[in-house]
């Protein structure tokens, strides 16, 4: 393997640019998260899911349907609450149970862009903060209750009350805002200036 100017080899050095996207159901962050993705290519960047563990785990033990708790729909929505009772009980363990997992499960190191699509609690935030440094911005997607409403979702007690939900809530600090209210040349902006950032720290470490 080619090692880079500074003596490290390209998997070493990986990766050089790590994106936490966080934000409610449907305020938009996975439909960002693809975009952004996919104008970045699969040479430079990984799509990293916290949950794809979880889920992974949960459907092996529960002979359940893997990607269809990946989807959106309602199979992984009837699901949820289990899930979350089970992997809140690892994370009182260890934190970083799960981020380490969803980073070793898609093979993240062979690229230099991490996406990291779900972050949810403030454990999150600092796993990635205390491995991965000054590599690391902070992306929060909003978007109204009504108009997250109009999108399907529906209030519900156990879910949008509970951490996985709300642990982020008291965040103040994020690197960039993303309102996502349905303004395709609002929402175009946002995401131009998140590209620009990567595309010129990738520069840099040419």
């Amino acid at each position: 393997m080619q090692c880079t100017r500074d003596g490290l080899t390209p998997l070493e050095k990986n990766p050089v640019c790590v994106l936490l996207f966080s934000g409610k159901r449907k305020s938009g962050k996975d439909y960002i998260t693809d975009i952004i993705y996919d104008r970045l290519g699969t040479d430079n960047a990984t799509l990293i899911k916290i949950s794809a563990p979880i889920k992974s785990h949960w459907a092996e033990k529960h002979d359940l349907n893997f990607e269809e708790l990946m989807s959106a729909g309602e199979y992984k929505e009837a699901h949820r609450q289990d899930m979350i009772k089970w992997s809140e009980e690892i994370r009182q363990k260890d934190y970083g149970y799960f981020c380490q997992a969803a980073v070793e499960l898609c093979n993240a190191h062979t690229k230099p862009v991490w996406i990291v699509s779900d972050t949810r609690r403030q454990t999150d935030l600092k796993w990635f903060k205390e491995n991965y440094g000054t590599a690391v911005k902070t992306v929060r997607v909003l978007a109204d209750d009504d108009v997250r409403s109009k999108r399907g979702w529906v209030f519900t007690p156990g879910v949008d009350d509970a951490d996985t939900e709300c642990a982020l809530d008291e965040v103040t600090e994020w690197d960039w805002r993303i309102l996502n209210n349905g303004s395709e040349s609002e929402l175009e902006d946002e995401m131009q200036n998140i590209l620009s950032w990567v595309n010129s720290t990738l520069n840099s470490q040419q």
